[in-house]
Parts: C-alpha cells; sequence; structure tokens
C-alpha cells in the first residue's frame, strides 16, 4: 500500500458564498474553517494549503447567544508596558464587524504560516455586495 500526496498544481479551488444573518458566530466560523483548510476534500493533506475561498456577507448581522453582546472582550497589547486595551464585542460591531468574523475564524485555523495563508482566502463585507461576482460563487446555507 502506498500513500498518494496531491501535487499543487492538482489542487481545484473553488469560490462559496455564506450570508452571515442569524448565524451564530461560532458555528459558522467552524464550518468556515473547515472550508477554508479543506477538510471536506478527499484528497485533503494536513501540510498543504487546499482549501477554498470564502466569501462572507451581512458580517454586521450575524447573532451571539448568551450575554457575548456586552460581555466579550477583545484583548489587544502592542508589546510596550501599559498598552494593552480592551474592546467589548458590542463596540467592534459598530465600528468593524468584519473583525469580529475574522477573528473568530483566525483561532481556528493553525497558527502558523499556513494558518496566515489559508486566512488571505476569507473575505467578509459588512452588507450584501461584494466584489467578487466574477468568480461565480457558490451559495451555501450554514445549520
Amino acid at each position: 500500500m502506498e500513500t498518494t500526496s496531491i501535487k499543487a498544481s492538482e489542487i481545484k479551488r473553488d469560490w462559496y458564498l455564506i450570508d452571515a444573518e442569524n448565524q451564530v458566530l461560532g458555528r459558522l466560523a467552524s464550518s468556515v474553517a473547515q472550508l477554508l483548510r479543506g477538510k471536506n476534500k478527499v484528497y485533503f493533506t494536513p501540510h498543504m494549503d487546499m482549501g477554498d475561498f470564502i466569501i462572507i456577507i451581512n458580517a454586521s448581522k450575524i447573532k451571539v447567544t448568551g450575554k457575548k453582546e456586552t460581555d466579550k472582550t477583545y484583548f489587544s497589547h502592542s508589546g510596550f508596558p501599559g498598552s494593552t486595551s480592551k474592546i467589548n464585542l458590542k463596540k467592534i460591531r459598530q465600528n468593524n464587524p468584519e473583525k469580529i468574523i475574522n477573528n473568530a475564524v483566525k483561532g481556528m485555523l493553525p497558527h502558523n504560516r499556513l494558518g496566515s495563508k489559508l486566512l488571505k482566502h476569507l473575505k467578509v463585507y459588512n452588507s450584501d455586495a461584494h466584489p467578487h461576482s466574477a468568480q461565480q460563487p457558490k451559495i451555501i446555507t450554514i445549520k
């Protein structure tokens, strides 16, 4: 028995469109992370970028459960002493709602160069409009 590995030239990438309206954040993010990673394909190889391109629209209309709207905080630190900042989900939803989905999916991808490369395949937009209609994305509904 021989294990065959796919070549980079043989990988076929599709474009998918997902509407985030009334979707729960964590469930959507885990489904998107699996599609970005390529785990839905028969020839999945863990060390290669095999994933598809994902377009997410209506990022501002995503749902969160419980009291996460006020209690969930995003932490950042520049590296200098005393330069920590905490912002809650409600404020990020007002200023930059694409960052909510981007951050959730980023946490579910590998934390290495491959994860950074995969995250570039994710396109998140605040409204229904997106500039990728030429790619003719397939519409997916996440349950």
